[in-house]
C-alpha cells in the first residue's frame, strides 16, 4: 500500500462523508440544517457547502493520486483498480444523489453511468486481448466540466446565481455531450481491437 493508493483510498472515505452529509435525513431525527440567506432572494442549505468542499478536496486527490505515482514510478495494478473505483464512486454516487433530490436532470447520471459502463467493457476486451487504452482529450474534457459543474450545483451555482446565468446546468450539459463524444471515440479508436 504506497502512496498513492493510500490518498486514493481518502478519496473514497471523503466520498462515503459526502454521500451521508448528501442523504442523511437530519429532519427525521430531530436536527435541523443550517441554511444560508443570501442576496434575500437565495436559500441555501449549509450541508450542501459542506458537501462542496468535501467534493472539492476529494477532486484533488484524484490529480494528486497520479502525479505521485507517475513521478515516484509507484504505478501499481492495486492502484489503477482502486483509482478506477474512486472516480466512479465521487462522481456518480454525488450524480444520482443531485438528481434524486431534484436539483439536477436525471438523464445526467444516466448518460454518466452509462458512458462509464461501456467503456469500462471497451478497456476490458482490450485489455483482455494484451493491448492498453490509451486516455483521449474528450475523455479529459468530459471530466473536467463534470467535477467543476458538479461543485457548482453543490454550491448552488453562486457566484452565478446572483446574476442568474446557470453557469453549472451549462458545464453538466457540455460534460453530458462529451460524455456520448468521448465514448463513441473509444469504440472507434479501438474497433479494430475489439472486433478482431
Amino acid at each position: 500500500m504506497n502512496l498513492p493508493n493510500k490518498i486514493t483510498l481518502i478519496r473514497i472515505v471523503l466520498t462515503i462523508l459526502i454521500v451521508v452529509i448528501l442523504i442523511f435525513p437530519f429532519d427525521a431525527v430531530g436536527l435541523t440544517s443550517t441554511k444560508l440567506f443570501i442576496n434575500e432572494a437565495i436559500v441555501v442549505d449549509i450541508k450542501y457547502f459542506i458537501a462542496g468542499a468535501l467534493f472539492i478536496i476529494a477532486s484533488l486527490t484524484d490529480f494528486l493520486d497520479g502525479y505521485i505515482a507517475r513521478k515516484y514510478n509507484l504505478i501499481t495494478d492495486l492502484g489503477k483498480m482502486l483509482d478506477a473505483i474512486a472516480d466512479k464512486f465521487l462522481v456518480n454516487s454525488v450524480l444520482i444523489i443531485l438528481a434524486s433530490q431534484g436539483l439536477i436532470h436525471p438523464i445526467i447520471p444516466v448518460i454518466i453511468v452509462t458512458r462509464d459502463t461501456v467503456v469500462d467493457i471497451i478497456k476490458m476486451i482490450v485489455g483482455s486481448k494484451k493491448e492498453v487504452v490509451a486516455a483521449i482529450k474528450s475523455g479529459k474534457f468530459k471530466t473536467a466540466f463534470l467535477m467543476i459543474g458538479i461543485t457548482l450545483t453543490l454550491f448552488n451555482n453562486l457566484p452565478f446565481e446572483l446574476i442568474n446565468i446557470k453557469v453549472s446546468d451549462v458545464l453538466l450539459i457540455i460534460a453530458t455531450v462529451l460524455a456520448v463524444y468521448s465514448a463513441i471515440q473509444y469504440y472507434q479508436i479501438n474497433k479494430k481491437i475489439i472486433l478482431s
